[in-house]
């Protein structure tokens, strides 16, 4: 797995075992880790768990890219095989982007914040353009809203693939890649 292209999953950390949104990341895990990628994420709880833990159950490589300094209040969840611990938010933010892809399910600020930072590295060709896919109807939403709000081209909404299950990423990100 060493050399398994790596997806990055952004999603919320407020999600529990029993939400319908863990059990989509789960399965979402252990479809990536299926078709052959190792699986990162920010190596907490919520989504980053789920997916985590549908990758490992697959047999797959996991990820978390921790913050040292939180470590006092946040443990690392216990699906990932490698930790990685950064001194603060913005390496961690850089070593999240550090992928072959990105796929982002449900979150809250912080997945905006995420989304929003890789699609703009894309968007001013800071870095290679990648597949960033957004997993459901909520993600259409947003877009839409924001499109009302701030300035958005057709350009730039070029670089981003909607899914509307998970079952629709790996599809997805295959089409994406040649």
């Amino acid at each position: 797995m060493a050399d398994a292209r790596r997806v990055t999953v952004f999603g919320s950390s407020r999600v529990v075992a029993d939400d319908a949104l863990y059990e989509e990341a789960r399965r979402l895990g252990g479809l990536l880790a299926q078709a052959g990628y190792a699986v990162c994420s920010g190596g907490y709880a919520g989504v980053m768990e789920a997916v985590s833990r549908g990758a490992t159950e697959a047999g797959g490589a996991t990820i978390g890219v921790t913050v040292a300094a939180w470590s006092e209040r946040l443990r690392a969840n216990r699906w990932l095989t490698r930790e990685v611990a950064t001194a603060h938010l913005f390496e961690r933010l850089e070593r999240l982007i550090a992928s072959d892809a990105y796929v982002a399910m449900a979150g809250g600020p912080g997945t905006l914040g995420e989304v929003a930072i890789t699609w703009n590295l894309f968007q001013t060709d800071a870095t290679a353009r990648r597949p960033l896919v957004l997993v459901g109807a909520q993600w259409r939403q947003v877009i839409a809203c924001l499109q009302q709000g701030i300035r958005v081209t057709a350009q730039d909404l070029a670089l981003l693939r909607f899914a509307d299950t998970v079952e629709d990423v790996v599809p997805a990100l295959r089409a994406a890649v040649p």
